[in-house]
């Protein structure tokens, strides 16, 4: 368990809206939750040492460059420190199974029985679930974070991927 009083964390974060097309009602609010809830609280340690010590907290801004996630990590008061760049091959089915999973979530919500939308929901959090450990083992040499903080930050990967 990390301790979130600890400056080890994200302070602010950025999407690079000329990355995002489009976005429904839905997606916008999961957008919102995701990073109200990372900011509420998060675990998240760049692995270099800065030759001044500095440890956090962090401005991070995700961006796909030529196919491939970007995360650009500075200092809080915005001086950049490093950029780490993922290949988004090992991503493209956990965002793809996440977004269907989403549409029938939104979608149950508005028709469904209550015992329908749990299991829809279980299933969406399973998927999640799944796709914050890869992002936690992709970013394993780079960064340290906790499920909660690569759950969030897989959240708004995928907006980023809406086409």
């Amino acid at each position: 368990m990390h301790d979130y009083s600890d400056e080890r964390r994200i302070s602010h974060i950025t999407l690079d809206e000329t990355t995002i097309i489009w976005r429904s009602a839905d997606i916008e609010q999961e957008r919102r939750i995701a990073i109200f809830d990372l900011l509420e609280g998060n675990f998240f340690a760049p692995m270099r040492m800065q030759p001044d010590g500095y440890g956090g907290p962090y401005r991070v801004g995700l961006s796909v460059q030529e196919g491939r996630l970007a995360i650009e990590i500075a200092r809080d008061d915005g001086t950049a420190l490093e950029t780490h760049i993922l290949g988004m091959g090992r991503f493209r089915r956990p965002i793809r199974d996440y977004f269907a999973i989403c549409d029938s979530y939104f979608q149950a919500v508005k028709n469904s029985t209550p015992q329908q939308i749990e299991t829809i929901d279980m299933a969406r959090r399973a998927v999640h679930n799944e796709a914050a450990e890869l992002l936690k083992t992709a970013l394993e040499s780079k960064v340290d974070l906790d499920f909660d903080t690569a759950r969030r930050l897989f959240t708004l990967i995928c907006v980023l991927h809406i086409r």
